[in-house]
């Protein structure tokens, strides 16, 4: 049954795509079926618990096992993908080809089960590998535009530089003893070998995750449709970073290095990203920074020991983050902005995307009673245990999580702006000057998106469960994380109420303002893609040309001079040394052939004659006898 449920969207998709447009019709449909008994076959996977292998290398087998952790993903990934792939069939445009989208989504949903269920790193490569590709088809899935082909570059480059951290952690791993490279067996490595394996997979982790330094990936990855979007920041690819590390957490701690660095590095980047969440002005930019806040969290969480906490935040934020997107998509369709001017009152344009929204936007900003308002607290909770400091970085990074969505809901419900009502102490345009400057809008919402909206916004309410003590500990006994940090009421009344009070701030603030004010730096993401483009782009495609001039003006040079050289002796080797070796040989020659011509007188076939040479040897052999005597 395991086997089947990799199988099943991993056959599907490569079906579609070799199918091509000639499927275009049907893809859809079949997506959405083939999603949904990949849904069932998951949750009869966590009832089963199953572990499979098939043999490959030696000593290393494909492996596939789920337990309590991977059981939780599994889910998740399945329920999210069924979510966006209904969404998707009201989303594309019929001129757009379906196949080939339907097809590269189940592939990269195929790869996101493989990457959860891995049981040891050869099996997580190949997972890894495929996620990749299939991200970077999709991102430039609308290959024609040059801006969004290069994005998908962009990010598939970036995370692909990080990713071999994890070839260098299989090697270390080899090397050090794990022969068989099982994912339990990493932290039972002796020291060095184990701190390798350590930094090759917190590269590969963070910059799969979009952390620091690599977040700015995920600002061109919103070059993708919102579909895409999606997918990518919910449940699959960005939280495969924060899943390997959560699996890992053992590893981590082992070293006594990683666990700390992994912590910092997530906490930091959940407050940078969310001030740059803060100041965006394109929604699906906002939801993206926001991503890289709420996994900054998730890897804080692995960091600190929090593994039940960690993946309480991963699944919360898994149904909200698809809700929020999903909802941004289908505005994008409708008026075909992403623009906050121009979706000013939106909400009210379209309520049932404007009322999912809200319970997304509410869970974001951590509103009692949605999911993350536990889930976030829990990882709080951990962080404390671990750092006094830690603690309170995190805290500043979930009240900036409850500015950016309360700014973005605020402007969603805003009454829409026009000629003569536009704030002038903000210079803000009016929002219809926005509507299509993306894409032709439709200015209507399809069924199909809005039925897809209902099941996210079904898992964010049900998640906010996660208060009850008795669901929280058996969410702790399902993930098998032993004991976890429990989180006091007083911390989740004065966590939701400092969330309730920042979104009615903001909310004020923008009434009066008609928005916050967006500092430029980190509005643009603090110029991380400059920064990498100048250290590190600039600088190797300059060693690139210098290399390339090098073996141009003097290795080629090189290559000539001496093939020069080379004809030039064996010409002067012919001119002088041929012609006396062909003389000795050709002198040889003659020598023999006349040699052979005597040799063949004394041949006369008349027996006297041999009687007469015989005598005559036999003479010259007593007289040669005598002399030698």
């Amino acid at each position: 049954m395991l086997w089947w449920m990799i199988a099943l969207p991993a056959v599907a998709g490569a079906a579609l795509l070799l199918c091509g447009r000639r499927a275009d019709r049907l893809a859809p449909a079949a997506a959405i079926t083939v999603a949904a008994a990949t849904t069932v076959l998951a949750v009869l996977n966590v009832v089963d618990r199953q572990s499979v292998s098939a043999t490959f290398l030696h000593g290393i087998p494909v492996a596939l096992r789920v337990d309590g952790l991977s059981a939780v993903m599994i889910v998740t990934v399945a329920a999210i993908v069924t979510a966006v792939l209904l969404f998707a069939a009201g989303d594309l445009r019929r001129d757009e080809p379906a196949a080939r989208f339907h097809g590269l989504m189940l592939l990269f949903a195929a790869a996101m089960l493989t990457t959860v269920t891995a049981e040891n790193l050869l099996t997580l490569l190949f997972a890894w590998e495929l996620m990749g590709a299939a991200s970077y088809a999709l991102i430039g899935f609308h290959w024609r535009d040059e801006h969004r082909a290069a994005s998908g570059l962009v990010a598939f480059l970036t995370t692909r530089t990080a990713d071999l951290g994890l070839y260098l952690a299989a090697a270390a791993a080899f090397a050090g003893g794990a022969s068989a490279l099982t994912l339990d067996h990493l932290a039972r490595l002796d020291n060095g070998w184990r701190d390798a394996v350590a930094a090759g997979l917190l590269l590969a982790a963070l910059g799969k995750s979009a952390q620091l330094p690599f977040s700015f990936w995920l600002s061109r990855a919103m070059a993708g449709p919102s579909p895409v979007s999606a997918l990518l920041h919910s449940a699959t690819m960005v939280a495969a970073g924060a899943y390997l590390l959560l699996r890992l957490a053992p590893l981590l701690d082992a070293t006594g290095w990683a666990a700390p660095a992994a912590a910092w590095i997530g906490a930091l980047t959940a407050l940078a990203l969310g001030a740059v969440a803060v100041c965006q002005s394109d929604l699906k930019q906002l939801l993206a920074a926001s991503t890289c806040s709420q996994v900054g969290l998730m890897v804080l969480a692995a960091g600190a020991g929090g593994v039940a906490a960690g993946t309480g935040q991963l699944v919360a934020h898994a149904v909200t983050k698809s809700l929020l997107f999903l909802g941004a998509g289908a505005w994008l369709t409708a008026l075909g902005t992403k623009n906050l001017t121009g979706l000013r009152g939106a909400a009210r344009a379209y309520p049932v995307v404007g009322v999912t929204f809200t319970i997304g936007a509410l869970s974001l900003a951590g509103v009692p009673p949605f999911a993350l308002w536990p889930a976030k607290d829990a990882v709080l909770a951990t962080a404390r245990d671990f750092s006094t400091a830690l603690y309170l970085v995190g805290f500043a990074a979930a009240i900036l999580s409850a500015v950016y969505a309360g700014r973005a809901l605020t402007l969603v419900w805003a009454a829409a702006t026009s000629e003569r009502a536009a704030p002038s102490s903000s210079g803000t345009a009016t929002s219809a000057s926005h509507w299509d400057e993306e894409q032709a809008g439709t200015r209507r919402v399809s069924v199909a998106a809005a039925t897809a909206l209902a099941v996210p916004a079904i898992g964010t309410l049900a998640a906010g469960a996660g208060v009850v003590p008795a669901v929280r500990d058996g969410f702790v006994d399902l993930v098998d994380a032993g004991s976890a940090v429990a989180t006091t009421g007083w911390e989740l009344g004065i966590s939701g109420a400092v969330a309730v009070c920042a979104v009615v701030l903001v909310a004020m603030v923008i009434r009066r303002r008609g928005d916050l004010p967006a500092p430029a730096l980190p509005a643009g993401w603090f110029g991380l893609e400059r920064v990498v483009d100048r250290c590190v782009v600039r600088p190797v495609f300059a060693i690139a040309r210098g290399a390339a001039g090098l073996d141009d003006r003097v290795l080629d040079r090189g290559v000539r001079v001496a093939s020069r050289l080379t004809v030039d002796s064996a010409r002067e080797i012919d001119r002088r040394v041929e012609r006396a070796v062909d003389g000795a040989v050709r002198g040889i020659g003659t020598a023999a052939r006349d040699l052979g011509r005597w040799a063949r007188r004394p041949e006369t076939g008349l027996v006297h004659q041999y009687y007469a040479q015989a005598i005559v040897g036999i003479v010259v052999l007593a007289v040669l006898l005598l002399v030698a005597r």
